[in-house]
């Protein structure tokens, strides 16, 4: 079972779909994320309800309204997404299996409490760095990477097929 929701993943893509080839940030709407990335509507609002939220985007009200980074791309670090659309949530949680063993009959010895739990240290730690390294990585920084590897042709792709959705609505 995955530790994080597909909604982070769909909103880091989403946050990704904002910036053009340049970095600049451009409006899009959820309907036109969803179709261009091939995921569900409702879902895609509802995260996008948790990421105007969490302050990453804003909306712009209207015909033609959608959404519009709240601030710029190389300042929002995919820890941001997550902990708007997942929240803050721990990736362990300590049960004290070390005072249960049956040997103490219910009534540990000292020692055993003494300082913190040893597997619990451990996991606080990887948490800790996984959630260093979410932060190091930004929108811009996932947006640039993919743009490096896609031909130059689907910038051009990409930015047609944003006006032929605009001139329909």
């Amino acid at each position: 079972m995955a530790f994080y929701s597909s909604g982070v993943e769909y909103g880091i893509h989403s946050l990704m779909c904002m910036v053009d080839a340049r970095g600049e940030a451009r409006e899009m709407s959820v309907r036109e994320m969803a179709e261009l990335q091939g995921v569900p509507y409702d879902y895609l609002a509802k995260i996008f309800t948790r990421l105007s939220r969490g302050g990453l985007v804003s909306s712009s009200e209207g015909k033609g309204g959608g959404f519009k980074l709240a601030r710029a791309a190389e300042l929002i670090t995919v820890l941001d997404v997550v902990h708007a659309i997942d929240g803050e949530k721990n990736m362990f949680e300590c049960r004290e299996v070390r005072q249960r063993l049956a040997l103490f009959d219910e009534q540990p010895p000292e020692w055993v409490c003494d300082g913190p739990c040893g597997v619990r240290s451990v996991m606080d730690s990887a948490q800790q760095r996984m959630e260093e390294e979410l932060a190091r990585h930004t929108i811009l920084d996932l947006a640039r990477k993919m743009y490096r590897k896609a031909p130059d042709t689907f910038v051009v792709e990409v930015q047609e097929w944003i006006a032929d959705r605009r001139v329909g609505r």
